[in-house]
């Protein structure tokens, strides 16, 4: 029986990923329904559910690997099998599906290993751990335009992490108000500057409006200084929209447009990468959702690979003693991630450029750059700029002295001796 349509070519490899699982089911009967349920099973075997498709579209059970037995279920209202009293264990389990059940449309991939999976009664905890693609993945999709490499170029910042920051107040800034404090951070000596996730294109700020006051800030200081400030507009919007505002962001010589990725969602990343050629940053805002709870959701290392094939090529990862309830070793997991490369494949690099950001300062660039041990990365600093004693030029210059003692391996306390814009940061921050 032929089951691929005439005109589709064939594809191979597998998808595959880990989870964390809790169940009071035996392991191989829970790791079975969740095989079941992201594929071509269902409750009841059905006409039409032959030995031939299962062993070609089902999914596979890879490994199972006992964890620990619990005292109690870690989330509400799962069940346990009829007439059992045993205690719930946990295992991570692998899960495979063959690339012809998706194709390589990454929605269908979201939906195959973050769907009902997470709602199946036999399981009191659910968590993507990882995930890997198959090549024709690295085929189908663009990855990052820019990433590292481009945006260094962008920028003319060689050397060095990328020192930005976030436009606060976040609401309520006119175009005019938001341009005069633009002035003053690249005034200041700031590399990057991005809209926050909650200014979009409001009444007050209208986008088109907005643009082009920051846009004569940057080019003023272009002609000035020969390099241009990198600004990560936010875009993120109605399809339609966003495509306006992106040609609007090209015609006017912009090099970045920020997505909220969690509120456009994979296709309309994957369409904005498609329509542009400027830098699209990643705001991960909402990422909790995923990842509050260790029971539940996904873990970053998968969660960032979807948004590389889309196209996106810098992604927030929080921050080293962040405002956020994150730990650090967390935050350095998912810059770390960002930097790993997914495919082998000369000359396309797929990584991306972490974004620190959440509450940084000169106190913490340190320890980022030694625990990264690159380089490669934008720091974004609000309070650890804007409210540094000697003011923002000041606060910038203590970044670039707490970086520059960080490569030198001379401890910022001892740096901070000969520096007094590193020494005064130290002390408010610390």
């Amino acid at each position: 029986m032929n089951l691929i349509p005439a005109g589709k070519p064939a594809l191979s490899g597998r998808l595959r990923a880990t989870y964390l699982i809790e169940t009071r089911y035996p392991l191989e009967v829970a790791a079975a329904a969740m095989a079941g349920e992201q594929s071509s099973g269902t409750f009841r075997a059905i006409p039409g559910e032959t030995p031939e498709l299962l062993r070609r579209f089902g999914a596979r059970v890879e490994f199972i690997s006992d964890v620990a037995e619990v005292d109690s279920e870690a989330l509400p209202f799962s069940r346990s099998p009829k007439n059992a009293t045993v205690r719930p264990r946990r295992a991570k389990v692998g899960l495979s599906w063959n690339i012809e059940n998706t194709g390589t449309v990454l929605a269908s991939v979201w939906s195959t290993v973050l769907g009902n999976l997470f709602e199946l009664h036999h399981f009191s905890a659910m968590r993507l751990l990882d995930l890997t693609f198959p090549d024709a993945f690295a085929d189908a999709y663009p990855g990052p335009a820019f990433a590292v490499e481009g945006t260094r170029r962008l920028t003319s910042v060689e050397g060095r992490p990328l020192i930005g920051t976030i436009v606060k107040p976040s609401v309520g800034l006119s175009p005019q108000e938001t341009a005069a404090l633009a002035d003053t951070l690249i005034a200041a000596g700031l590399d990057f500057i991005k809209d926050d996730e909650l200014m979009g294109d409001p009444p007050h700020s209208p986008f088109e409006h907005r643009f082009e006051a920051v846009m004569a800030v940057i080019d003023r200081h272009a002609d000035r200084t020969g390099r241009k400030v990198m600004y990560a507009a936010n875009i993120s919007g109605d399809i339609d929209a966003m495509r306006r505002q992106l040609d609007l962001i090209e015609r006017r010589g912009g090099t970045c447009a920020m997505l909220v990725l969690n509120s456009v969602g994979l296709s309309a990343v994957i369409e904005m990468r498609r329509h542009s050629a400027v830098a699209l940053h990643g705001h991960r805002a909402g990422w909790g959702l995923f990842s509050r709870s260790p029971d539940l959701g996904m873990s970053y290392l998968a969660y960032q690979k979807f948004w590389r094939l889309a196209g996106i090529d810098h992604m927030h990862v929080n921050g080293l003693s962040n405002k956020f309830c994150e730990p650090d070793e967390s935050v350095m997991a998912s810059a770390h991630g960002c930097l790993t490369p997914m495919f082998e494949r000369a000359g396309r690099p797929d990584t991306v450029m972490p974004v620190f950001s959440s509450g940084q300062s000169a106190v913490q660039a340190a320890e980022t750059y030694t625990r990264l041990g690159s380089d490669d990365f934008i720091y974004c600093c609000g309070g650890g700029i804007m409210a540094h004693p000697g003011g923002p030029a000041a606060g910038v210059r203590s970044l670039h002295d707490a970086f520059e003692a960080a490569a030198a391996g001379i401890p910022a306390r001892d740096y901070a001796a000969t520096h007094p814009e590193l020494e005064a940061a130290l002390q408010a921050f610390g």
